[in-house]
Parts: C-alpha cells; structure tokens; sequence
C-alpha cells in the first residue's frame, strides 16, 4: 500500500503548482500528515519566511538539502 513521501519534521521546499497562486517558492519543515484528497497525499507545513502554516500536496514538495551545519545548500538531495 503507497504512504506519505514525507515525514513529520523534514525541511521541504514548497513550491504551488497553481500558476494563479500568489505565493511563491517556500522553504518549511512538515508537521503533520493529512489524508488523500482527489489523489493527492497532503502535508500541513510550517513555512520559514511567513511563520505559518499551510496544506500542501506532495507533487508541490522537495526536499531541501542540509549541510552540516543545518545549513540549506541550495540543491536538492541526489538519490544514490
């Protein structure tokens, strides 16, 4: 049976696939999983930059890649 991509507490990029959506590129952590809905698997995520909380679905999200310092690298994670 298919599940989350995700985890609670992974640092994610959100980026809205609706080209009407105000917001933009968004860097969050997920904080709790939600249910299916019309097919998609969503996600409540607390954005960085705005101190909110907002429902996504997963095709909107990717992971962000720390240093290790915690640090962003700007990349996403390359799968080995």
């Amino acid at each position: 049976m298919a599940s989350h991509k995700y985890e609670v507490g992974q640092n994610v990029r959100f980026n809205p696939s609706r080209t009407s959506s105000l917001v933009g590129y968004q860097e969050g952590k997920i904080v709790r999983l939600l249910p299916i809905e019309e097919g998609s698997y969503l996600y409540r995520i607390k954005c960085v930059a705005e101190n909110v909380e907002r429902v996504a679905k997963e095709g909107d999200l990717a992971l962000r890649s720390l240093d290790w310092r915690g640090h962003d690298t700007g990349k996403l994670p390359s799968i080995a």
